[in-house]
């Protein structure tokens, strides 16, 4: 059980938190919130019934008022779940930061986020075994939604040999979680090269066909095939074809 008291003046509030578990697994939780002012009850949440109910005239209102308010129901989804499930699995990215001109080492960042409770450990592995050189590590840090972030910064040499990962440790996790650093290029960096060189190469084919219908023009007006009229129909035609394309 937890309280909260405030004190205004001459006034007396308090919030008090209840939780109840049930079960090896705790697949049975529930919780109570109840509110009190100068020691009457006012309001109470259940995570039973999901809804608040007021003990008062001005708290039958304001529990109706709470229970339409959608950032109350979002923190109470949030509750529900953090205590039904007790715990949730974080996210692991891997990603390199950018080197700076003429350095040789990289940096690499492991980033755990959206976990919950807020012990974690993370670790350096290169070809197997813990690194713990060159290695620092943030403080957990809250979200803002009880779940939590943390991240953890290695500076390497890269080589094409050895084989480096981030390995994370949590309650939620029934066996540790490797997440291997792949040298390779992203695919949004992927996608974007292909797509330069796709408009590299129409640009050229569109750059050989007109050198090649002008040189065709020009030899067919050199021999009278076609005369000056229609070298300036011909003449228009490719300006307006080949420069709005």
């Amino acid at each position: 059980n937890n309280s909260l008291i405030v004190h205004i003046n001459e006034d007396f509030y308090q919030v008090r938190a209840c939780c109840t578990f049930k079960g090896s697994h705790f697949e049975e939780t529930e919780y109570i919130l109840t509110s009190f002012f100068n020691k009457n009850l006012m309001m109470e949440y259940n995570s039973t019934r999901g809804n608040w109910t007021g003990f008062t005239a001005y708290s039958i209102e304001a529990a109706k008022w709470w229970n339409r308010d959608p950032v109350d129901a979002q923190r109470r989804k949030i509750e529900r779940k953090l205590l039904y499930n007790l715990t949730t699995i974080p996210t692991v990215k891997l990603k390199s930061l950018k080197r700076p001109n003429g350095e040789h080492t990289s940096t690499l960042v492991c980033s755990a986020y959206n976990f919950y409770p807020k012990q974690i450990r993370m670790r350096w592995m290169r070809n197997g075994k813990e690194v713990t050189t060159d290695v620092n590590y943030s403080d957990v840090m809250p979200n803002g939604d009880w779940c939590y972030q943390t991240h953890s910064h290695l500076k390497y040499i890269p080589t094409s040999a050895e084989k480096i990962a981030c390995m994370v440790e949590h309650l939620g996790l029934s066996e540790p979680m490797f997440v291997v650093w792949d040298p390779s290029l992203p695919v949004e960096q992927q996608t974007q090269i292909a797509v330069g060189l796709c408009g590299l190469v129409i640009g050229f084919v569109i750059a050989i066909s007109g050198i090649i219908y002008c040189i065709t023009v020009y030899f067919l007006f050199f021999y009278g095939i076609i005369l000056a009229p229609q070298l300036l129909e011909y003449y228009c035609f490719f300006r307006i074809f080949f420069f709005t394309v």
